[in-house]
């Protein structure tokens, strides 16, 4: 069990070279420090979570928003339900907030261990155990197949912050939080999402295999167990055991996640890299077992701790580094504190100085 680093002063562990070119994003035209992504594919087997800097947005009006009225809906009977949930945590017993807590954990654990790290930037390798634990962990957070969570989520990193991003944070707090789901796509998103490269998740048996069993996956690991387990071991009520460890931590779990997506695009300071949008916010590495370092994950998206830290804040990386341990993981790729000290001298707001 070892990590792979990538620097540009070892010569047994170099993959590639730090190298300086002017790119363009959006409107603004900055200099960057990038890794030999030629290189880095090789290592990994994909670069499609890597920024396009050849990208442009189309001239001209933007597609007019269409709702999603079921989604609208639907989003809006699940968080009054979790408001509802809110109120009947001091009617439940202590074991249904443990349980609610624990599959709070494991479902989030199935989006930033799995769905993110291991599927979308291969930061990692899992054995076979692992990763069925970690699609039905997914199936448990209910937020899309693994497929379908990757191919979104490569396309919001290649395309971050333009019409070709799923939840672009340019179009504010609401949609990137939420609101990305209440309509319908941009057309960019939805073509470039068909260009990618998604052989390596179409070869996974595990998830072609929850990918064709989603729904009644998602029916019995977010609803159905969550709900009768307190009910029938230590005899909660029915209506406490729905909407507390079922309604309840399915909309804080997705929050959770969409806080990533929304805050931690907004709200934080730019160490490595300033002049990309994503912040450094350590409330929502709270919250998000660990994916709040956005800066640095954006800058270094490769990295499998999604931060310079270790466990600080990151209960992700420590469970990856136990399931190492275990011998469940191996192959874990992480950035040499070489290259991530050059890169803040070179592209970082000076906020690392001050600690």
């Amino acid at each position: 069990c070892f990590s792979k680093e990538f620097s540009s002063a070892s010569s047994t562990t170099t993959v590639g070279t730090v190298t300086s070119r002017v790119t363009r994003n959006g409107d603004a035209i900055m200099e960057k420090d990038l890794l030999n992504h030629e290189d880095l594919a090789g290592d990994r087997g994909m670069i499609d979570d890597i920024f396009d800097e050849t990208y442009r947005e189309k001239e001209g009006p933007k597609p007019p928003m269409r709702y999603v009225w079921r989604n609208i809906i639907l989003m809006s009977l699940l968080h009054l339900g979790g408001i509802f949930g809110l109120t009947l945590i001091p009617s439940a017993k202590i074991q249904t907030l443990a349980w609610a807590l624990l599959c709070f954990l494991v479902s989030a654990l199935g989006i930033t261990a799995g769905s993110h790290r291991l599927w979308s930037h291969r930061s990692y390798k899992a054995t076979l155990p692992l990763r069925i634990f970690l699609s039905i962990a997914n199936s448990m957070a209910f937020q899309n197949d693994i497929y379908e969570w990757v191919r979104d989520h490569r396309v919001h990193h290649k395309f971050s912050e333009t019409d070709a991003d799923p939840h672009n944070a340019m179009r504010g707090f609401f949609f990137s939080h939420i609101g990305w789901l209440l309509v319908r796509k941009h057309p960019d998103v939805i073509e470039k999402g068909q260009k990618l490269d998604l052989s390596d998740i179409k070869a996974d048996k595990v998830v072609m295999f929850q990918r064709r069993y989603y729904k009644p996956s998602v029916v019995l690991l977010c609803f159905t167990l969550p709900t009768v387990v307190p009910w029938y071991f230590w005899d909660e009520s029915i209506v406490i055991s729905f909407f507390i460890p079922a309604i309840l931590r399915y909309t804080v779990g997705l929050n959770a996640t969409w806080l990533v997506n929304s805050a931690a695009h907004m709200f934080g300071n730019r160490p490595y890299d300033q002049h990309i949008n994503p912040r450094e916010n350590p409330l929502v590495s709270l919250g998000a077992l660990g994916e709040g370092f956005h800066n640095y994950h954006h800058t270094f998206p490769y990295d499998y701790s999604t931060s310079e830290f270790g466990w600080r804040f990151n209960l992700t990386t420590a469970f990856i580094d136990l399931m190492c341990l275990l011998g469940l993981a191996s192959d874990r790729k992480k950035v040499s504190k070489e290259v991530i000290l050059a890169r803040k001298m070179r592209t970082g707001d000076g906020s690392h100085k001050s600690g």
